[in-house]
């Protein structure tokens, strides 16, 4: 009798310990670079066992922000004793001030190698100098 209770004891233990680990890592952003070319800015995450479906990019003022949602997968014969693997993850990156994007055209790639690539368009000059004028321009 005494060894289902030590058992049911180490499975909270282990249990619990799963479940805080699970946290911190969720408290955790995910970690990212940010890279600039002539062309573009490419930030890459970090995306640990994630689908396609399992991830939303967005683009608000000048931050690119991922949430990954991730989903355990069911084992045949094996039941969970330590569920240490945070579920839901956040990362964000600021682009530099100065930075103008073409945010419409940007797009978002996961690699096989568990990284996600967003890769957001420079806008061209012109398009900066007309987004400029039109921002000038105030109707009488």
């Amino acid at each position: 009798m005494m060894g289902g209770i030590g058992e049911s004891i180490g499975s909270a233990i282990f249990e619990n310990l799963g479940r805080a680990a699970g946290r911190v890592q969720e408290n955790k952003p995910l970690p990212a670079d940010l890279l600039e070319s002539d062309d573009a800015y490419l930030v890459v995450f970090d995306a640990p066992g994630a689908t396609a479906s399992d991830l939303q990019v967005r683009y608000v003022d000048d931050r690119v922000e991922v949430r990954l949602d991730r989903f355990r997968e069911f084992y045949d014969d094996y039941e969970m004793t330590y569920p240490g693997r945070g579920l839901a993850l956040d990362g964000s990156v600021t682009l530099p001030e100065d930075a103008v994007v073409d945010a419409e055209a940007a797009s978002a790639t996961l690699r096989g190698d568990g990284t996600l690539h967003v890769e957001i368009p420079k806008a061209a000059a012109h398009e900066a100098d007309e987004a400029a004028d039109t921002d000038d321009e105030t109707e009488a």
